[in-house]
């Protein structure tokens, strides 16, 4: 029995909270909404975040983060990535070298464009740093669908030992030795779930989610290779896999942001509707700022950030990105 602690009781941390108790071992979640901590240790449910779910006991919540922490040999930064540096800055001079950070968020830090790994490993400097990634919504996760996800780290056999933590027959898990590669894959892809939404809200059908998938691809490889990913990488779970459930499913928040637009509504609309965090708003912000910086060439990107921060109306914004300058598919 592995001791793990949860910094945040929203959906994904909660159901893989679930997974790690199911697989034998002591969980806390930290949340500082009291009343999700009354939620878990009360009525073994959380649905605030999400529902029917039942908890298992082996599933202590706390408002105090100490309490939380105690006796850890895991963390898993169970945050959205805005909140990654001020969780890990918490985290100082609280644990010791020999815990294990797991972050489960996906993005960049808006400002300095560093990858999350990277931030966590500025405010941590002792402690390894293992990213899980990979096409995993909580609601499946939650009820055993199978489920396959990637662990990256500069310490492959801290991820190795985080691939253990987590495989079971319903959530199998990969090791990739690409962190750079698996932390922008899984963040542009949720640029591009949001632009999907955005054609579904249009009214726009299969051959147009096709080619902003496809050609979505084409940016993350773009950006991806520019930072130092690897290609394959980009066609793995954490690239392609990512991509296609994010812009595909009914449990996408950034799908569904991106739909709410497309329909008539504001950013700050949509974000309301779906009452959570939408990663992609802000992943688009930061991509847009890196893109222009690097001088790498990723159109829906850039229509996108007119669209959401510009005003740029969206049938327009489409209309231009269809008529830009023909080209050669192949970059």
């Amino acid at each position: 029995m592995k001791k793990v602690a949860f910094l945040g009781g929203g959906s994904f941390g909660t159901s893989l909270a679930i997974l790690l108790a199911n697989n034998g071992n002591k969980v806390s979640i930290y949340d500082r909404d009291i009343n999700v901590v009354k939620d878990i240790n009360e009525n073994r449910r959380n649905d605030k975040y999400i529902k029917n779910l039942l908890i298992p006991h082996d599933v202590t919540a706390y408002n105090n983060i100490d309490l939380a922490i105690k006796d850890a040999e895991f963390i898993v930064l169970s945050v959205p990535s805005h909140v990654i540096r001020d969780i890990s800055r918490q985290l100082k001079n609280k644990i010791s070298k020999e815990v294990i950070i797991i972050s489960i968020a996906k993005g960049i830090e808006e400002g300095t464009n560093l990858r999350l790994s990277e931030v966590i490993k500025e405010e941590l400097p002792q402690n390894d740093i293992v990213i899980l990634s990979g096409p995993s919504h909580a609601e499946e996760v939650s009820l055993n669908i199978p489920t396959t996800v990637v662990v990256s780290s500069e310490n492959m056999d801290k991820a190795k030992i985080v691939q253990d933590l987590f495989m079971n027959p319903a959530f199998r898990v990969y090791t990739n030795e690409d962190l750079v590669g698996v932390e922008i894959g899984g963040a542009v892809k949720n640029i591009i779930a949001l632009a999907a939404g955005v054609c579904d809200g249009l009214g726009y059908g299969d051959n147009t989610k096709a080619a902003l998938m496809t050609r979505g691809m084409a940016e993350i490889v773009r950006i991806g290779l520019r930072l130092g990913g690897k290609a394959e990488t980009f066609l793995g779970l954490t690239g392609m896999g990512d991509l296609i459930v994010t812009c595909t499913s009914i449990y996408s928040r950034n799908r569904r942001a991106g739909y709410l637009i497309g329909t008539g509504k504001t950013t700050d609309e949509a974000i309301k509707e779906v009452g959570m965090v939408v990663e992609g708003i802000k992943a688009c912000r930061a991509f847009y700022e890196l893109k222009e910086k690097l001088d790498v060439e990723m159109p829906i990107t850039d229509i996108l950030y007119k669209i959401l921060f510009k005003d740029v109306d969206v049938k327009e914004a489409v209309s231009h990105l269809m008529e830009r300058e023909k080209k050669s598919e192949i970059y």
